[in-house]
């Protein structure tokens, strides 16, 4: 397996079916790939609209949380549910463009470097006034605080190895400060811009602050996470010519 879509997904239904379909056409003939949606605790029919459209799209896959553990506790869910070799997430609320991840997995499967994230970058974001603005000051604030190197740590199209991926350190919306955690494990980020669209359907879960507020105390957590990284860099790993595998001693007899 190439690619595993993951999408974290909380009261979601009506966009599940045209989602999915827009990402079997992006991706048909272009990647081994899978679609892992993971069900957030939703009230609503999402997951049942998942199930019904598995029968005739077996690389369909669902998980599904008891309770809703927020937007990172599902993409790491799905992250090691996985089976690709690299992990695409996606938001499930449409706007993210799925025509725009064979070009971010083109970009990726070029770079020599094992450790770069590909970041959808909102260029031109369809949303009301005050998201863009909310959003807007957080990702200021983040830039300014961690320099990331990144213009939009919120948007939810990214694209890095799933080994890199659950090498990082996971925490309660690690999601919005993914760029970072990348830098810190030695890697770089790369932005691109991509296609933006309104919500069609459904209502967002995210509030006015939420993108700038509730990650105060997660921000300050992750400044303290890059002030303390290392990156050993291993010269050789070098062993004595005669060794031999040690001998298991289970089982044995005293």
């Amino acid at each position: 397996m190439e690619l595993s879509v993951v999408i974290p997904a909380r009261n979601e239904a009506p966009n599940v079916a045209p989602l999915v379909a827009e990402i079997r056409a992006a991706l048909e003939g272009c990647a081994d790939y899978e679609i892992v949606y993971v069900d957030d605790g939703s009230t609503d029919s999402t997951a049942d609209s998942v199930r019904a459209l598995m029968p005739d799209c077996p690389r369909l896959r669902l998980l599904r949380h008891a309770k809703s553990c927020g937007q990172s506790a599902a993409v790491h869910t799905g992250a090691v549910a996985a089976r690709g070799v690299w992990l695409a997430t996606l938001d499930a609320d449409g706007q993210n463009d799925p025509a725009d991840i064979p070009r971010l997995w083109e970009i990726a499967r070029a770079a020599s470097d094992e450790k770069l994230m590909v970041a959808g970058f909102r260029r031109k974001r369809r949303d009301t006034v005050v998201k863009r603005w909310s959003s807007r000051i957080a990702n200021a604030v983040r830039r300014w605080m961690l320099n990331d190197q990144t213009p939009d740590t919120g948007c939810g199209l990214k694209l890095l190895r799933r080994e890199l991926y659950l090498a990082l350190p996971f925490f309660d919306h690690n999601h919005r400060f993914l760029p970072a955690l990348v830098l810190r494990a030695g890697g770089r980020t790369q932005s691109v811009a991509i296609n933006h669209r309104p919500r069609q359907r459904g209502v967002s879960n995210y509030g006015l602050f939420d993108r700038l507020w509730v990650g105060i105390v997660d921000l300050v957590g992750v400044m303290w996470l890059l002030r303390r990284a290392k990156n050993p860099v291993i010269l050789a790993a070098e062993e004595h010519d005669n060794a031999q595998p040690r001998r298991s001693t289970a089982g044995a007899h005293s």
